[in-house]
């Protein structure tokens, strides 16, 4: 993984919320995919919310004037999630997603040769997933650490369990020290999200911009030598069969505005639980009529 930061963390903000929440569907994000080059739109599991955004009081540093600014209504938002085919038979990316509702399929191995900072690496999967998050759908841009991705705290959850449990990776994504995400507002075209060169101008730009984008592999996390190593992801392998949960969320005064999810199946998918043999009808009967007869021959013998 490209990221500088090493540590994720959730950050909290304080305020008045009212929101409302739409269920997750399949749909391009808004308002195309930033990241990268040659990424179609579409085949994302997207859902939507609503916050009441904060008034905040700008102080002109010249004049010591005060302006409050105060949105007009709810800021309403957008997530969404899909997985996509990252490596072909030739190692190339393509724009395929296996989507069946918010179920995205692939097969099983190892990439045929994967990324070049870990080449042929056995735990590199085919797929990718990405997300996507939109803070601010009503203006082309968002009022500065009102509407803007600063205003919100996220929790990405992702399963590291290839059996029909789960086992879930909690971290904020966004709110941390330095990423490569592509961010960007409503006018940002495809593949022209901006991507920061320091943790200032990260920080910066999560102020002013209402859209980050992005596309991991589980390579990324799976080794103790990732920069952003996830234990629940150690035991990871490419090549076994599995259901994978990823689930992505957005929180405005630590209240979930709006959540999405999907599940990855690898090869097969995951193997349900044996069920438990049935115990027929008439065995306990026999059971404790066999009882019943040793209790005789005892009584017989005494």
């Amino acid at each position: 993984m490209t990221s500088t930061s090493t540590a994720f963390r959730v950050l909290s903000a304080a305020g008045l919320l009212s929101f409302g929440a739409a269920a997750a569907q399949a749909s391009p994000v808004t308002p195309d995919v930033i990241f990268g080059s040659g990424n179609a739109n579409g085949g994302y599991t997207v859902a939507t919310g609503s916050y009441e955004p904060f008034v905040i009081t700008q102080v002109d540093t010249i004049s010591s004037a005060s302006t409050n600014i105060t949105p007009s209504s709810d800021a309403n938002l957008e997530i969404g999630l899909r997985a996509k085919l990252r490596f072909d038979e030739f190692n190339q990316p393509r724009n395929i997603f296996n989507q069946s509702g918010s179920t995205y399929t692939f097969d099983a191995g190892a990439a045929p040769g994967g990324f070049g900072f870990d080449a042929n690496s056995p735990t590199t999967p085919v797929w990718n997933f990405e997300w996507s998050v939109t803070t601010d759908l009503d203006r082309d841009m968002p009022i500065p650490g009102v509407t803007s991705l600063s205003a919100l705290t996220y929790e990405l959850r992702i399963d590291g369990d290839s059996g029909i449990g789960v086992n879930f990776a909690k971290f904020d994504p966004i709110r941390i020290a330095q990423a490569d995400h592509a961010l960007g507002n409503l006018l940002t075209g495809n593949g022209d999200g901006v991507v920061a060169g320091s943790a200032a101008e990260y920080q910066a730009n999560l102020a002013k911009y209402s859209v980050a984008q992005n596309s991991w592999n589980y390579e990324f996390f799976n080794e103790p030598t990732d920069g952003a190593f996830l234990s629940e992801l150690a035991a990871f392998d490419p090549s076994e069969d599995g259901t994978y949960r990823i689930e992505f969320e957005a929180f405005f005064d630590g209240k979930s505005v709006a959540s999405t999810g999907i599940d990855v199946v690898v090869g097969n998918g995951a193997s349900p639980a044996p069920s438990p043999v049935p115990v027929p009808a008439a065995l306990p009967l026999l059971v404790a009529a066999l009882g019943g007869l040793g209790a005789i021959r005892r009584r017989k013998r005494a």
